[in-house]
């Protein structure tokens, strides 16, 4: 904010130059010293960019690699106004000083808006990124037991503040202490990286036939409503009449469909297979934002 503020100035002082006709006139000594001293501001900004970005990113820092894009900025800013100095000691002039100070103040509020949004977006709550996510899920894929993985919500707040919920699925013919307990050593392992993991345990048959059959024919289904539609949590229920189908799909944030028409073409497309079908669909919103 303080950024935006002194680009504010510098346009209001720089417009008051252009209308008032102000020319730049510089002693040959006073040109030399201000050409010295800018170039030297320069030399001195690019080296305090360098370090603040180094250090950020060791430490993962937001503040010091936004410290580090000010120091750039700085140096380009000032790179301008060199420029201007060195162009008015050959050449007097009422509006070089004036645009450059205009064209200087804008680039320096376009980078304060920069700073305050990258600040502020992952306290508000901001999409991980697709390499994240995809390091998230492979890592709990890695475990022996794991069958799959799917509502993956991230909450990041910095460094060592990341807050993590996801839904495992394992096989559920194996004991439940078992599993319980690789859940327990997939928790306590982020943990140690500074993530607090919450993971939800979802049993699978996996050895049911039908399921099976089931497992296999979904994917096609949805694929022709829509290439992004996945789902997860497949079981049945046999009753007398009819066999309810449930299961999840998970919903992309632009898709075409309504959650209505989607479950009317999936029960009509199962129904094919089995006319006791029906379908009970449970609809999750996709909070990575595509990403998964």
């Amino acid at each position: 904010l303080v950024i935006i503020g002194i680009g504010l100035l510098l346009l209001e002082s720089s417009i008051t130059k252009l209308i008032n006709q102000e020319v730049m006139a510089y002693s040959d000594t006073m040109a030399i010293v201000t050409i010295v001293i800018l170039s030297f501001a320069i030399i001195a900004k690019l080296w305090q960019s360098l370090f603040y970005r180094k250090y950020g990113k060791l430490i993962n820092s937001t503040t010091l690699i936004a410290t580090s894009r000010d120091s750039l900025n700085d140096c380009i800013s000032t790179t301008a106004v060199l420029v201007a100095t060195i162009v008015s000691v050959f050449y007097e002039n009422s509006w070089l000083d004036g645009t450059m100070g205009i064209l200087v103040s804008i680039f320096i509020m376009y980078s304060g808006i920069g700073l305050v949004k990258e600040t502020i977006s992952p306290l508000l709550g901001e999409v991980p990124s697709k390499e994240y996510i995809s390091e998230i899920k492979a890592k709990v894929m890695s475990y022996e037991g794991v069958l799959g993985t799917h509502d993956l919500v991230i909450h990041s707040y910095g460094p060592k503040k990341v807050f993590i919920t996801i839904h495992v699925e394992v096989n559920s013919r194996v004991n439940i202490n078992v599993s319980h307990d690789m859940i327990d050593n997939i928790e306590a392992d982020f943990r140690k990286e500074g993530i607090n993991m919450v993971i939800h345990m979802d049993p699978v048959d996996i050895d049911d036939p039908e399921i099976q059959l089931l497992r296999d024919k979904l994917p096609g289904i949805l694929k022709e409503i829509d290439e992004n539609l996945l789902f997860h949590d497949l079981r049945i229920v046999k009753g007398i009449t009819h066999t309810n189908v449930l299961f999840d799909i998970v919903l992309n944030w632009n898709h075409e469909k309504s959650e209505e028409e989607i479950e009317e073409i999936v029960g009509s497309k199962l129904q094919e297979i089995d006319e006791k079908y029906k379908v009970v669909i449970t609809f999750d919103t996709d909070y990575t934002g595509g990403n998964i």
